[in-house]
């Protein structure tokens, strides 16, 4: 098992984006036209939802600005994006949707762009895939004469749609079809199963005998074997109700003439490849990032590795690997992230932040500009804030937030956007209310400033001072530009970016959160509380406003705070470590010890876990039914579909009876086992085997062992070590750098000849040349850096290409589109 494990490649795929606004939404004329439309978006792999936004209210071109970003847990055909009108007294109708098949996804990555609808035809939803035997036969009659017979054999389906969110009853229809036939054989039908075992054969008659006289509903001459086609149609058996297309698949029996038998898996297509004519239903503007990373095993990652941590030792800092990614791929904004998560993991960020930031400061010339660019060293604070911070935002801001969110209050002081009865004062009042709660979260909360920042902060302040000995203030400045305007009025500004809450939130509320981000911004932007500062708001309306904050204590608390999160006083550890909500959403519960299978024994919850316990409950925010303490957790584990006959499931193993959970959808249910997973990964008494599977009516399902107490008959999948609340990867990390740095080798090679120039003419860089791009300043510290990086990328090149071999066309991992009508 570790051999297996120290040679796999892990395939990791991610999505992230926006989905940002809708025009002209629904049927341009027409009855059907609404005005006052009420509509929301929907994100779906194939055809199950793992994304939907909140409604949007009366608008027939919404703007939904919702963020996404989510692990896809599974192989996926098509990206859909689907607008549903919000029904009342019904259910939701589709308006609409934008489908984006995977191989295609690379051209709309990193950049956004308008989508036309398309109709949501039921025939065109489809996903999965089916595994499919053919072969020729050639028979000897009782006459003697010969003809050829075609057997199909149906082995099984894998990844079928949830019917009404349910598992489906699929059944296959068999077709031999040619210019003059339709020959149609029907498997049976399988229960509540979206991976259903056929195996069942069909025969075919391809030619008929010279000697046949009967009468036959097709002429011989009239096609041969050429013009024939197996269809193989997938349904959903409705009972009562009409049957549901699930897809098909055609394969011609040509393919027969060099290989009597043929095997393999086809992808389940739309009928009629689901085009249709439509009158325009509008568009959608999305930004869509698709990512795959093929990642190698971690041995094969330490050079690069070692060559990236090495980065905070190397003098000067602009030659070292970090530096030199972050230059080559300045214009990427997801360049630095990998590199920040791979440090912080390491321990080595602080040192790294500390000389680029030296080699900022003296491109400074005047203080009060400090860190006012996006270069390195402040992408790589910002990247830093919003890894270590999170569970900072949500102690500080979220409560408030909560409040400004759902309170509703009116908060427009603009003469200009004031609404009929709107009363300016009133408004104000309620603002200045706002602004005072946020300024005090903010301001009473350094004791929960993350250790990792306040280190940051402190050498911020510390080279700030060196750098502009005769100003007093810019050791102040130099923290305040980060975490006033790039941390705290950033989330307050768009809270849904960072988990503060959970849905973009509405035009009014927006415009409220706008005010608010820009007062914060002003009050801790260090200096601007002196009347000369007022001046640098350009409405009117908001130099009145602010004026009600010039007072010495507002000046007193920012500096206080500032003290506090950048003071040379390391914090002290009580060495309880704060409980920290890692994940909390509904699901479905099956009740604990229940011997049957049922409807009735599944529940929903809302299900919490943190650093510390899980817990499920009634609703959100009631009492806990149920605490599982998280040093009880013995195992986490996906279930079998057939244990329940439920898509999604998995087990909590821990010192009493299993838990049960189903997800909403593939993403949640492998997000809640990576959580849990990690959070009870150094637990003592973790299993090494698990039942992947139910123990029903006196036995378990999965190997029929009749012992309840039996160990059990698989592996637990290995936890690889992560850093939980940080989510850091670091193979995965190094991967992407890997990838970065390939698909900008013509910049390293740039750089590379760079270095030699600078050597060779023993001066600056000439103008006519790129290299005023890069920062060189000790061309042959830099040129040994870029060879090493190069040496490395064709070693890691080398491992991929022997590693990565292609599955075979048609097997289960690289599955045959098949042709469709």
């Amino acid at each position: 098992m570790a051999e297996e494990e120290d040679t796999r490649i892990r395939i990791l795929q991610s999505l992230r984006g926006k989905i940002c606004e809708g025009k002209n939404l629904g049927p341009c004329s027409g009855p059907n036209r609404q005005r006052d439309l009420c509509t929301f978006c929907t994100i779906s792999l194939d055809q199950e939802e793992v994304f939907r936004t909140k409604v949007f209210d009366k608008s027939l071109s919404p703007f939904y600005g919702e963020d996404f970003y989510f692990e896809i847990p599974r192989p996926f055909q098509c990206l859909s994006f689907y607008v549903f009108a919000k029904g009342v007294f019904q259910r939701d109708l589709p308006v609409g949707k934008v489908s984006i098949r995977k191989e295609e996804l690379c051209k709309f990555s990193g950049k956004e762009h308008w989508f036309g609808l398309q109709p949501v035809d039921p025939n065109s939803e489809v996903q999965g895939k089916v595994h499919l035997e053919m072969r020729l036969n050639e028979l000897i009659i009782e006459n003697g004469s010969m003809c050829q017979q075609l057997l199909v054999r149906i082995i099984e389906c894998q990844g079928l749609p949830l019917i009404s969110g349910q598992n489906c009853d699929p059944y296959a229809t068999v077709s031999l079809v040619g210019p003059a036939r339709s020959d149609q054989k029907k498997t049976k039908v399988k229960k509540k199963t979206s991976d259903p075992q056929f195996e069942e054969t069909f025969n075919f008659e391809v030619t008929r005998p010279n000697s046949y006289t009967k009468k036959s509903n097709f002429q011989v001459e009239e096609e041969d074997i050429e013009k024939l086609e197996i269809k193989v149609d997938l349904w959903n058996n409705g009972n009562l109700a009409q049957d549901v297309f699930l897809g098909e698949t055609r394969v011609s029996v040509k393919i027969l003439r060099n290989d009597h038998i043929h095997r393999a898996w086809y992808l389940l297509q739309p009928k009629g490849n689901g085009k249709s004519k439509t009158d325009d239903l509008g568009s959608l503007r999305l930004n869509v990032t698709y990512t795959e990373d093929n990642v190698l095993p971690s041995a094969c990652y330490t050079p690069l590795r070692t060559l990236l941590l090495k980065s905070p030792d190397i003098k000067p800092i602009s030659a070292s690997a970090a530096h030199i990614l972050g230059d080559i791929c300045r214009e990427r904004y997801e360049a630095v992230l990998p590199v920040v998560r791979l440090l912080l993991h390491h321990s080595r960020l602080v040192p790294f932040v500390s000389a680029i930031t030296v080699l900022e400061l003296e491109n400074t010339q005047e203080a009060n500009t400090i860190f006012r660019g996006n270069s390195l060293a402040t992408r790589c604070i910002d990247d830093m804030m919003k890894i270590v911070g999170r569970s900072y935002l949500t102690v500080t801001l979220k409560p408030v937030l909560d409040e400004i969110c759902e309170s509703n209050k009116t908060c427009e002081i603009d003469p200009i956007k004031l609404k009929e009865g709107d009363n300016v004062e009133v408004n104000k009042e309620n603002l200045q209310g706002y602004v005072q709660k946020v300024f005090s979260s903010i301001t009473q909360s350094s004791s929960s400033c993350p250790p990792l920042m306040c280190d940051v902060f402190r050498s911020l302040r510390h080279m700030a001072s060196k750098r502009f000995p005769d100003d007093p203030h810019v050791q102040y400045s130099a923290v305040s530009s980060f975490v006033f305007l790039r941390f705290f009025a950033v989330a307050v500004l768009s809270p849904h970016t960072f988990q503060l809450r959970p849905h973009h939130p509405d035009l009014e509320v927006s415009r409220t959160l706008t005010l608010i981000s820009k007062t914060i911004q002003t009050l801790g932007s260090w200096g601007s509380l002196s009347k000369n500062k007022l001046s640098s708001f350009k409405e009117s309306y908001m130099y009145d406003f602010f004026k009600s904050f010039q007072e010495d204590k507002c000046i007193e608390k920012v500096k206080k705070f500032l003290d506090e999160i950048s003071s040379n006083i390391s914090k002290e550890s009580s060495g309880v470590e704060d409980s920290v909500v890692l994940k909390e959403g509904e699901i479905q519960k099956r009740a604990q010890g229940r011997k049957r299978i049922g409807k009735r024994n599944f529940k929903k919850r809302w299900l919490r876990v943190t650093n510390r316990e899980l817990s499920y409950h009634k609703h959100r925010g009631k009492e806990a039914l149920c605490i599982i303490p998280v040093k009880n957790i013995r195992a986490v584990e996906k279930l079998y579909e057939s244990a329940f006959n439920r898509k999604n499931m998995f087990q909590v193993l821990h010192s009493e009876k299993p838990l049960y959970v189903q997800a909403g959808n593939c993403v949640e249910a492998s997000e809640w086992v990576e959580v849990l997973s990690q959070v009870s990964r150094c637990n003592p008494d973790r299993l090494g085997t698990f039942h992947p599977s139910a123990y029903v009516a006196g036995a378990w399902l999965c190997c029929r062992s009749l012992s309840d107490s039996q160990p059990g008959c698989k592996p637990c999948t290995p936890t690889l070590l992560a850093n939980l609340q940080l989510d850091i990867d670091c193979d995965r990390e190094t991967e992407r750098i890997f990838s970065l740095l390939t698909s900008s080798y013509s910049k390293l090679q740039k750089m590379e000849d760079a270095c030699a120039s600078i050597a060779v003419y023993q001066g600056p860089p000439r103008e006519q040349d790129d290299y005023s791009l890069f920062t060189i300043q000790d061309p042959k510290e830099t040129f040994h850096t870029v060879r090493q990086i190069t040496h490395i990328l064709e070693e890691l090149q080398r491992e991929h290409d022997t590693r990565s071999g292609t599955a075979q066309y048609g097997s289960q991992e690289n599955p045959i589109v098949g042709k469709t009508s």
